[in-house]
């Protein structure tokens, strides 16, 4: 345990900002697999309106530096092809 006031306040810091990010990384994978599960169920217009709402998570938490901001590119590129793709199908 942190014997210096500083170490003590940076301890209770990290256990905050760990939960937080636990919580918005839940918040994003859930959202991704919202957008995944309709387009399991080749439900495009269910796909689409769940990529609405899951693109600017994406993009919030790769500013904010959750994730990376390569993973979200990737993210939105490989949900958008397959969108397409259902939609073209």
């Amino acid at each position: 345990m942190a014997n210096i006031k500083s170490a003590k306040k940076r301890a209770k810091q990290t256990v905050v900002r760990n939960a937080r990010n636990a919580s918005q990384r839940s918040m994003l994978r859930t959202a991704v697999k919202k957008v995944i599960k309709a387009l399991e169920a080749k439900d495009a217009a269910g796909a689409e309106a769940a990529f609405a709402t899951a693109q600017p998570i994406l993009d919030r938490y790769s500013a904010r530096g959750l994730i990376h901001r390569n993973k979200a590119a990737r993210h939105k590129s490989r949900i958008s092809a397959h969108i397409k793709a259902l939609k073209q199908a």
